[in-house]
């Protein structure tokens, strides 16, 4: 395949506005570009209208398997008045594309794409088998992942690389979770006049934040790459007019987790300080969850890993550095497949995600595509050997 066909492929994809949905159109153009290799082994599986996550495996039946994702979903643009380029045109101005998920995560989709139609198109020999795991709703929740992987499209994988744009200087083998809560208080509303008949909702909300607070500061632990637990409460409201009680407030707070926090950890002590809180008279607080995922445990020195890094050195040219990310992915739902495999997070990006004028080096673009070209047979053959 020229350069030119895969920058066009990258542009293609640029131009279909799946903002948060329409995702199934961007599988049925990637769908496209498989038909022509009857080898190639296509799957759908609809999450919702207009939502198909998208499987395609090529290789042998036999031998390890290694599986590659990205997300198809990207965020709104914003104001289109704050572009320069089209949020949708994939225009090219010297060595940038630009476009909504030209960064986040288009790029990276596109390269493992045709990564998998290279090997097809050259017929390159495979001591395993490679798996396309492209997936709807990540930037919302990452609901595309769960569903493959309660599906089963996960199990059993020998290691799996996202391409997500940490840049191909980096390899992440760690990340943190997140729990997003929201705690709603329901109180009794009234004239301001008679406070004693009404029961106020946000004094009632105050005792939940002036508690919670120091319930996480307790988590001192730290991990050497992650850092801390971190909890923020970020939105808060509550009441309908100055001369009147209060019947109703909320807030919604976001956490950042660590391995050696589990989840589950929090969620207990989150319900049991609610439930220890609605044992007051008057009290009636709620909690619930928004798509809370599991911090991403990681080994720097795991073969896939070090894999990684050597061919990012070698095709890129640089130092690649083994880190940690702040930030989750879909990582933190196909781990919960069956089997034990390594998760690593590493893709062509740009500091522009999310951005107006969102843009890609050509250049990084191009080089992932080789990087992964490598990767993937590399991968495949060591562990054939491991497993001989």
């Amino acid at each position: 395949m020229t350069p030119q066909a895969k920058i066009e492929i990258l542009q293609h994809l640029i131009q279909i506005p799946s903002v948060n949905a329409h995702e199934a159109d961007v599988a049925d153009y990637l769908a496209s570009l498989f038909a022509p290799y009857p080898q190639a082994h296509v799957d759908r599986l609809t999450y919702a209208p207009g939502r198909d996550n998208l499987v395609v495996t090529i290789g042998t039946s036999t031998g390890p398997r290694l599986g590659l994702s990205g997300h198809m979903d990207v965020v709104a643009p914003g104001d289109e008045s704050a572009w320069t380029h089209a949020p949708f045109g994939g225009e090219v101005v010297g060595d940038q594309l630009f476009g909504r998920g030209a960064s986040d995560m288009k790029s990276g989709l596109a390269a493992i794409v045709i990564t998998l139609l290279e090997f097809l198109e050259q017929g390159t020999p495979l001591a395993g088998s490679v798996r396309l795991l492209a997936t709807v709703g990540e930037e919302t929740g990452e609901y595309g992942a769960a569903q493959l992987t309660d599906a089963g499209y996960a199990d059993h994988l020998a290691g799996l690389v996202i391409a997500e744009p940490s840049g191909l200087d980096q390899v992440v083998y760690t990340a943190r979770g997140v729990i997003d809560y929201k705690v709603v208080s329901t109180g009794k509303g009234v004239h301001s006049a008679s406070p004693e008949l009404g029961i106020n909702a946000i004094t009632n909300l105050m005792k939940f934040y002036n508690a919670v607070g120091p319930l996480m500061a307790q988590h001192t632990q730290t991990d050497p790459v992650l850092g801390g637990l971190l909890h923020n409460v970020d939105l808060i409201s509550g009441g309908e007019q100055i001369n009147s009680i209060p019947a109703h407030a909320e807030l919604m707070a976001n956490m950042r987790t660590i391995p050696a926090y589990p989840n589950q950890m929090i969620y207990d002590e989150l319900e049991g300080l609610i439930a220890k809180l609605n044992q007051e008279p008057g009290v009636q607080l709620n909690l619930s969850y928004s798509f809370p995922e599991e911090a991403i445990p990681g080994d720097p020195n795991a073969p896939l890993v070090q894999l990684a890094k050597q061919i990012s050195d070698q095709v890129c040219g640089h130092d690649t550095q083994i880190v940690g990310s702040g930030g989750a992915n879909d990582g933190a739902e196909f781990l919960r497949a069956k089997g034990d495999f390594t998760s690593i997070e590493i893709g062509p990006g740009s500091n522009t995600s999310h951005q107006p004028d969102e843009y890609i080096s050509i250049k990084e673009y191009l080089q992932a595509i080789d990087f992964y070209e490598t990767l993937v047979p590399a991968f495949l053959t060591a562990q054939a050997k491991v497993n001989a």
